[in-house]
């Protein structure tokens, strides 16, 4: 038999399995409920999901169901996985529109190629909706496949999902919304790797010995809402006390040291941890380290020697007053 027709044969049975094949009710139900809160939270904008299908389809297959003109997020998973989310151009205007009015007009905005404004300006609804919905699938198995994913990029067209997407099979989750109380509905499909690869949840009926100690857990809690703050500098200034006096607001200050691709991660007490350069990260600011931190000194046991004495030169009579205060200060 034909390569090409055992695909195809493939296929229809995936397709002909039951709903909880693929994963429903668990990611059906999650990524419903998601998608509503994310869009009601992040902006006050009514999304109803009138229907919502999972299925499995082939990378090739994928890319003849992409919408036209549609914004494409590439998304991270689990251990290098890659997917993609969807939106149809009615769906992407609503948001943005939402975002910049606070309501929506009468008429839709006619359909246009989005841009990378337009990706990062609805790039926290789509966090929001995928951290969602790794909460409703907490406890659910489903969580394997279907959580662990967040926006990573956006993509001008599809082309390069031919290149950039390795798996042979995905889950593909395409939800039909309406919005603005059903003035305008659209698409949002979801494209993950049927293969999961992120971590099984701990669910409530599992035997003791696969949880983790709640001492730990409580532990663990308290160890991460601790603080750790770090300086970024990215230049310093000297100034006579005088000259700080006098500073008036408006005023620009000259950093002749500064640089952008230099910048120094420093303790509270001023000691530098390691060097970094200015960049963005989904849209914010961030910080890339260009080298690895450095372990923190031990301090050089005492002498008992003043260290301005040690300096002075041999026959000397001693450093002069101005030198001593100079040494002291």
């Amino acid at each position: 038999m034909p390569a090409t027709m055992t695909d195809v044969i493939r296929r229809k049975i995936d397709r002909a399995r039951p709903a909880q094949a693929d994963g429903a009710p668990g990611a059906d139900r999650g990524w419903r409920l998601a998608l509503a809160r994310a869009a009601r939270d992040a902006m006050g904008l009514d999304l109803e999901i009138r229907s919502l299908a999972i299925a499995r389809y082939s990378l090739a297959e994928i890319l003849e169901i992409v919408p036209d003109r549609a914004l494409l997020a590439l998304l991270d998973g689990p251990q290098g996985g890659l997917g993609v989310l969807l939106m149809s151009p009615v769906v992407t205007a609503t948001l943005i529109e939402m975002q910049t009015l606070g309501r929506l007009v009468s008429q839709a905005p006619p359909p246009r190629r989005p841009s990378r404004i337009d990706a990062a300006m609805v790039a926290g609804v789509i966090d929001r909706a995928l951290a969602g919905l790794d909460e409703t699938l907490a406890e659910e198995a489903d969580l394997v496949w279907a959580g662990g994913f967040r926006y990573a990029s956006w993509l001008e067209d599809a082309r390069p999902l031919s290149l950039m997407l390795e798996e042979d099979s995905y889950r593909v989750l395409t939800a039909e919304v309406a919005m603005g109380g059903g003035a305008r509905v659209g698409q949002v499909i979801l494209v993950l790797p049927a293969e999961g690869r992120g971590e099984r949840p701990v669910l409530a009926s599992d035997p003791g010995e696969n949880a983790a100690p709640q001492f730990t857990q409580d532990l663990q809690a308290q160890v991460l809402l601790a603080d750790c703050r770090l300086d970024a500098v990215v230049g310093r200034l000297r100034l006579p006390l005088h000259r700080v006096m006098a500073l008036t607001v408006g005023e620009t200050l000259v950093l002749p040291s500064a640089a952008l691709d230099a910048i120094a991660l420093e303790t509270l007490e001023g000691r530098r941890i390691a060097g970094a350069r200015l960049g963005q990260h989904r849209g914010m600011r961030a910080l890339k380290l260009t080298e690895a931190p450095v372990a923190t000194p031990k301090p050089a046991p005492a002498t008992g020697i003043n260290p301005a004495a040690a300096a002075v030169p041999v026959g000397s009579s001693g450093p002069s007053p101005g030198e001593e205060l100079r040494a002291a200060g």
